[in-house]
């Protein structure tokens, strides 16, 4: 039997989707893989009906349904003040994930560099692999984590062809400043690569912090490659509509990519989506005073466990340091606490290049009663 491809040795299956696995099987609240249990807008299942009887349901066109591209223009248009041409700008993909490896695909060629930050959502390095190209791994520092700026200027002199910055960042939760995407965006300019960023939470941010596009930077665009979904934004992780933001000369070659990846995205999905899109800003307001709510609800729990955790500038991941339980790995610790506590986490070390094991990362994106029962469950660690 001939062997499979070497570079596949290089990384598992997904631990996140592994953990949602387990906790299946044993009756655990998910916390794990980070979706939602709750509906998307009343508008959106609405088109949803609509569009399942409309004559959406063969082809569209590859790189994304006009209706759709032009009401996503729109949005990006109203959200960061760049003027985009939904014919010339844009890619509809597969989810944020398909936009990812589009994105790596059309930047790097075999044996290019890319800096990425560690710890890191896990696709990035696999995405990096099966690119061809070699990560080059930049710590970001607990409790904070925040990135050390000669660590990451010594990288760039590696002459990498991309960095990949997850904005909010999955799995931590930190919301990189316009002055840390600034000096990350002088950095590749200096260095002439690619910033390739992941924004699927852009709108789940935590007053005081602001989300800042990179793209809307003054210049960024030539050299900004965006990669995002409704996944988050809408509650429909199912739909797998993501999308990538460049430029008109990298969007030509980003095309070529996608359609022999995926041809298109799912056709009555992209119609319904649209009803999401054209929602007003005060849709987006009450997104993040519904997620702040899910946050605190959670974190109050986590304090009465007297677990240390990072309280999330964004997204809705909060990273818990259970070395005080004393477990010989965070593998094993996250098993017991699926197994006996009932509640799935995901294994820190499945984020991090390099041998770490004080952190299991807990989702909140659940309804405020299951949140409670999570909450309970975790407090059972005080009498243990």
């Amino acid at each position: 039997m001939p062997s499979p491809a070497n570079q596949l040795a290089q990384f598992s299956e997904s631990v996140i989707r592994g953990m949602t696995r387990l906790a299946n099987q044993h009756d655990a609240i998910n916390l794990s893989q980070g979706f939602p249990d709750f509906d998307p807008p009343e508008e959106i299942l609405s088109a949803l009906e609509t569009a399942t009887r409309g004559p959406h349901h063969q082809y569209a066109v590859t790189w994304g349904a006009p209706r759709f591209r032009q009401a996503l223009a729109k949005k990006i248009n109203r959200n960061t003040g760049l003027s985009i041409d939904p014919d010339q700008h844009l890619v509809v993909t597969c989810g944020s994930t398909e936009a990812m490896m589009v994105a790596m695909m059309t930047a790097c060629n075999p044996g290019d560099k890319v800096i990425v930050f560690s710890p890191f959502y896990e696709n990035y390095a696999a995405d990096a692999i099966l690119s061809g190209a070699e990560p080059i791994y930049v710590p970001l520092h607990a409790p904070d984590f925040g990135y050390d700026r000669e660590e990451l200027a010594k990288a760039f002199e590696q002459k990498p062809k991309a960095i990949i910055v997850c904005n909010p960042s999955n799995p931590t939760g930190k919301v990189f400043t316009r002055e840390e995407l600034s000096e990350i965006l002088a950095l590749a300019e200096q260095h002439d690569a690619y910033v390739i960023t992941d924004e699927p939470y852009e709108h789940i941010v935590y007053p005081p912090h602001v989300h800042t596009y990179a793209a809307s930077l003054p210049g960024a665009l030539d050299r900004v490659i965006t990669c995002n979904s409704l996944s988050k934004t809408y509650s429909i992780t199912g739909w797998r509509l993501g999308y990538v933001l460049a430029s008109a000369a990298v969007i030509a070659q980003a095309r070529k990519v996608h359609d022999f990846l995926t041809v298109g995205a799912a056709a009555p999905l992209q119609e319904a989506a649209v009803a999401g899109l054209e929602l007003p800003d005060s849709y987006y307001a009450e997104l993040q005073t519904l997620y702040t709510k899910k946050r605190d609800v959670f974190i109050d729990y986590l304090r009465r466990t007297r677990l240390p955790f990072t309280e999330p500038q964004g997204a809705y991941y909060v990273m818990v340091d259970i070395s005080s339980l004393g477990f010989p790995n965070d593998t094993q610790a996250a098993e017991w606490f699926v197994k006996t506590v009932g509640v799935a986490g995901v294994p820190g070390s499945s984020f991090f290049r390099d041998p770490e094991h004080r952190f299991i990362r807990f989702h909140f994106a659940k309804k405020e009663e299951t949140l409670h029962a999570a909450g309970k469950r975790l407090l059972n660690l005080i009498q243990k």
